[in-house]
């Protein structure tokens, strides 16, 4: 029964959210030049849309449904080699398809960290000072938390 209510609680998200994304708008300055992998914008040809987890894509989803436009993902999944050769962390959520940076062409990042704030599929919440993106991953929250993990500048 518990597998049933999980399934049918994911399929309401899902269902809930994709319409929306599937109308976000990818026109403007911002995506001339930009290619895509897997059907996401990406900022160079070193990122890896592929490996994201469902409920990481839901989340993508999520942001471009709410701000109707789609994201530019400036790294995805990364390879342990990757990872370490660009400084990311041992345990990183990119080496296990669950992290993402990204920004939207014309949102502002004050509004991107805002909404990661309050959305509940956020589990970690990463802002670089002086870059456009914001790190989101999809971790648990520790327990009795209502708000994403933070760090690096949020």
């Amino acid at each position: 029964m518990r597998l049933f209510s999980s399934l049918l609680v994911t399929v309401m998200l899902l269902g809930a959210c994709a319409p929306m994304a599937m109308f976000a708008s990818s026109s403007g300055n911002g995506y001339n030049g930009l290619r895509t992998d897997w059907g996401t914008f990406v900022s160079h040809s070193n990122v890896n849309a592929l490996c994201l987890t469902p409920k990481l894509r839901l989340l993508i989803w999520d942001f471009e449904g709410y701000f109707g436009k789609k994201v530019v993902m400036n790294s995805g999944y990364r390879t342990p080699w990757h990872n370490a050769s660009v400084g990311g962390a041992e345990a990183s959520y990119h080496t296990k398809c669950m992290a993402a940076d990204f920004y939207i062409p014309g949102v502002e990042k004050s509004r991107l960290i805002g909404y990661a704030m309050r959305n509940n599929l956020v589990g970690g919440l990463g802002c670089y000072p002086g870059q456009p993106f914001i790190h989101v991953d999809v971790r648990d929250r520790p327990r009795g938390r209502n708000t994403p993990v933070t760090f690096s500048g949020c």
